[in-house]
């Protein structure tokens, strides 16, 4: 490995722990068993540091994560392949990330202090998002799903049950808890496929109350 890797890789275990503002160049230098010079040989500043280990993050999620995919008809069957890859193959990668997701951490410390840098983040977000409706819609019009969800709100449901399941994973690192959470999720799904799920019922009965 060389040194600019071997900054890249250490960089990205410290935002993963510490976060991106409260890691120093001090911190990487130190865990990259370098310079000063060594670390401005290879980078401008911390910032163009961030983006690199940024697009890094960003490669091995998509390898992670969609693992598998292509060798899998059924658009329901890639969300849950999504989801168990998520669960087992990324959240649990201690070797990249021992503090859980990267992007849950750069988007709690970053939205308000640095939006630029969030904005970056946020891409990833987006994309994770409309790759889900449009499976979702895909599994409508297979039948795989029934045909009265709101693929928007179902969306939402999986997006937001990802996110919250690394966040109580970076906390409690316990992988019984993450993989209740991630079950939680596959269960949801073949609701969809199924009956209407007691989320989706509870949603309804809340919609139906605020128009009265």
């Amino acid at each position: 490995m060389s040194l600019k890797e071997r900054i890249h890789h250490e960089s990205m275990k410290l935002f993963s722990t510490k976060g991106y503002l409260n890691t120093s160049i001090s911190d990487i230098m130190q865990a990259a068993e370098t310079s000063k010079g060594g670390f401005y040989n290879h980078f401008d500043s911390k910032d163009d540091l961030f983006y690199e280990v940024l697009s890094i993050a960003q490669s091995i999620w998509r390898e992670r994560v969609l693992f598998g995919l292509d060798e899998i008809e059924s658009p329901k069957g890639k969300i849950k392949k999504i989801l168990e890859n998520y669960r087992d193959r990324y959240l649990k990668d201690d070797e990249n990330f021992p503090g859980g997701c990267i992007f849950v951490t750069f988007s709690v410390e970053l939205d308000d202090q640095r939006p630029e840098l969030m904005k970056e983040v946020a891409h990833g977000f987006m994309g994770l998002k409309r790759m889900l409706k449009n499976l979702l819609e895909e599994g409508k019009e297979k039948g795989e799903l029934r045909n009265d969800i709101n693929t928007d709100r179902a969306t939402e449901m999986i997006f937001s049950g990802m996110i919250g399941a690394s966040v109580l994973f970076g906390v409690d690192k316990s992988p019984a808890s993450l993989d209740r959470s991630i079950n939680s999720l596959i269960l949801y799904l073949d609701g969809l496929a199924q009956h209407k799920s007691i989320i989706d019922v509870n949603i309804e009965t809340e919609d139906q109350l605020v128009e009265h």
